[in-house]
């Protein structure tokens, strides 16, 4: 289905329109988190967890200045093989449309194609939220000004840990984004499954977590999203003491650089995985399957009530 410049791949569109659970998947982990071929193998993965987890994956992008929700083999391909892909939030939007250019989309303009198709969950690996030092800079992530405006689940491993996680959970608050931490009294901080900070809210299950969403949206009629931190498993998270050490080193190096922008997340991630000997990859790949199981698992709970 192709509604003025949004174009629905078929299957996902049949799935919306007999209510069945469909997951949204963000697309810069394909053109900015990793190397080809290791990009396309991860998305087909992620597409696997989210079919036999009993929903239909749609990876968004913007290709040829036309959203696209849902992907097909080929187009996953030239979006991790394409030069010069922009990395995109939702004030890009427009400018890829207007242009014909291709764009990866970050949580946020995620977010926002997949409510404009229908879909409710969304699975990704963390939330953007407050950077360190944003008393200085403002640099605060338009992933939260989304989930304060756009009915959609995101389910993630928590905010990313390069960020300043508690003023961006006091954010949340403000914003009035309901924030929910899966099966854990504990928030979670990416590649650690605690940050020493108390979960606003525990939920344990796909069941309970569906039912917060259908009381926040169909019940009270908020226009918010929902903000779902779901806990790198225990096998494959780096220690929150650990990692932190390995993030100092990196974002005294980004002020030295003078790095700014979008370019701050890359450069971060890229010098923890160089600090880490890959753990930080290994550790990102992980919970980006589990985030995605749950997603599917939520999907298909919230389809259920919604019938």
């Amino acid at each position: 289905m192709t509604a003025g410049p949004i174009s629905v791949h078929p299957e996902v569109e049949q799935a919306i329109s007999t209510g069945r659970a469909v997951v949204a998947l963000e697309s810069t982990i394909i053109s900015h988190g990793m190397p080809f071929p290791q990009n396309v193998e991860m998305a087909n993965d992620v597409e696997t967890i989210v079919r036999d987890a009993g929903s239909v994956p749609a990876t968004i992008a913007v290709l040829d200045g036309v959203c696209q929700v849902g992907l097909t083999g080929e187009q996953l391909h030239q979006l991790a093989t394409a030069p010069g892909v922009h990395k995109a939030t939702t004030r890009d939007l427009p400018w890829l449309m207007a242009t014909g250019a291709t764009g990866a989309t970050t949580v946020a303009a995620t977010m926002r194609l997949a409510a404009l198709a229908g879909i409710r969950v969304f699975a990704t690996g963390g939330i953007g939220g407050v950077h360190r030092g944003a008393a200085d800079t403002f640099d605060v992530s338009a992933d939260l000004t989304e989930l304060a405006a756009t009915q959609v689940a995101v389910v993630s491993a928590g905010v990313k840990s390069i960020l300043d996680i508690a003023l961006t959970l006091e954010r949340l608050e403000t914003l009035g984004v309901p924030v929910l931490v899966n099966g854990s009294d504990d928030f979670p901080s990416f590649y650690s499954r605690t940050s020493g900070l108390a979960a606003p809210r525990r939920v344990d299950g796909a069941a309970q977590i569906a039912k917060v969403l259908d009381a926040t949206w169909n019940g009270l009629g908020l226009t918010c999203g929902v903000s779902v931190a779901n806990p790198i498993p225990e096998a494959d998270e780096i220690p929150a003491d650990e990692i932190s050490a390995f993030i100092e080193e990196a974002l005294a190096e980004l002020t030295n650089q003078g790095i700014a922008g979008q370019d701050v997340t890359p450069f971060l991630l890229r010098r923890i995985y160089e600090r880490t000997d890959g753990r930080s990859l290994t550790a990102n790949l992980a919970l980006v399957r589990n985030n995605a199981a749950t997603a599917a698992a939520i999907a298909v709970e919230y389809a259920a009530l919604s019938r």
